[in-house]
Parts: structure tokens; C-alpha cells; sequence
């Protein structure tokens, strides 16, 4: 008996190029979803989000701080085909668990309100993507992303980010860079919209 997951986890599969004059370059996004610094990736790059809390801030102050960080995802993205979102870390510390999960939930139906197709990518996926290694800490994660994507990170946030654009990239048959097998057996483990809502 296997243990129950946080989200059914379905086979990745490429979605196939429409019918045209040319491939279609697809739009995606990447968020590593944070009360401290959200990193943002898209086609113009990465960003990063920092905000600052305390524990005796208002419901209306940390109502505040969230919507300026779901505002800030919604203004940088834009219009895209699939957002790739990090999964919740059951295991994660500091800050308020509370917290965290509300500015989740806030920005995935953001996203669904205005009809984005959401992934939701574990963090252990997202890792073994990078590095090959479910395990591997955010700065083994952020050395790998710089080393295979030529690209100047300034946060691990941002290198987070730019993994999971990856992985949504090559999800749908587009590619950041070349992965080993053991690297893209990680799409496997993530949870895929519905082909026809990205591709519509």
C-alpha cells in the first residue's frame, strides 16, 4: 500500500506542436511562492518579491502584504499558457504555516480566475530536475541552474523559479536545455493540467 500524496500525480506527457506555419513558442511562468521572496521566472527573466512581516502584525496588515505579492505575481507575468507553481512544503519552518498556505491559495486562484492553467510542482521534483537529486538543498539548486542555463541568479528564489519554467518548458516539448534521464524522470512526479486547457 503506497502513502497517500498531496496531489494525484500523472504521467508528464509533450504536448504535441499545433498544426501551423511554426512551432508555437510557449508562454510559461515559474513561481516559487514565498511570504519573504517570491521568484518570479518568465521569458524576460527572473524577479524576485521580498516583503517583511511580524508576529504581531494586523489580519489587515498581513492581508495587505499578501495581495501585494499576489498583485506583483499578476503584474509580472502577464498573459501566459501554463504557470508552474511549487507545491506546498509540508515540512518547511519559520514564518507562519498559516501564512504561507493563505498566500498560496491566494495566488493559484488568481491564476484560475483569470483562466491560467496552474502546475503544481513538489519541491522534491523540482530538486531532482536540477541537480538529479530529490534531496538537494536550494544552493545545489541554484549552483546547477547557473551552470546548465548560463544565467546570474542573484537568489535561490529566482533559481527556483527558473527551474520550474524549465520544467514546464519541457513539458510541453520545449526544452531550456538538454537534462539527463534521471534529471527528467521529475516531470513524472508533477501534477499537469489538462493538455486541452493549455493548448486552447
Amino acid at each position: 500500500m503506497t502513502a497517500p500524496t498531496l496531489f494525484d500525480q500523472t504521467p508528464a506527457r509533450p504536448v504535441p506542436a499545433p498544426a501551423g506555419a511554426g512551432p508555437r513558442r510557449w508562454r510559461v511562468a515559474g513561481l516559487d511562492i514565498s511570504l519573504t521572496g517570491t521568484g518570479i521566472a518568465t521569458t524576460g527573466g527572473t524577479t524576485r518579491i521580498p516583503t517583511t512581516g511580524r508576529r504581531r502584525d494586523t489580519i489587515t496588515q498581513r492581508h495587505t502584504r499578501m495581495r501585494h505579492i499576489t498583485d506583483t505575481v499578476l503584474t509580472e507575468i502577464g498573459t501566459v499558457d501554463l504557470a508552474c507553481v511549487e507545491g506546498p512544503s509540508l515540512g518547511s519552518s519559520g514564518g507562519s504555516a498559516w501564512d504561507r498556505g493563505g498566500l498560496w491559495w491566494l495566488i493559484v486562484s488568481a491564476l484560475c480566475a483569470r483562466d491560467i492553467p496552474v502546475a503544481v510542482i513538489p519541491p522534491t521534483s523540482r530538486a531532482k530536475y536540477a541537480t538529479g537529486h530529490g534531496g538537494s538543498r536550494k544552493a545545489a539548486v541554484l549552483e546547477a541552474a547557473q551552470r546548465r542555463y548560463g544565467a546570474i541568479l542573484p537568489t535561490d528564489d529566482e533559481a527556483d523559479a527558473l527551474i520550474l519554467r524549465a520544467m514546464g518548458l519541457h513539458h510541453l516539448g520545449q526544452p531550456l536545455a538538454e537534462v539527463p534521464d534521471g534529471h527528467r524522470a521529475a516531470l513524472g512526479g508533477c501534477q499537469w493540467p489538462d493538455l486541452q486547457a493549455v493548448t486552447r
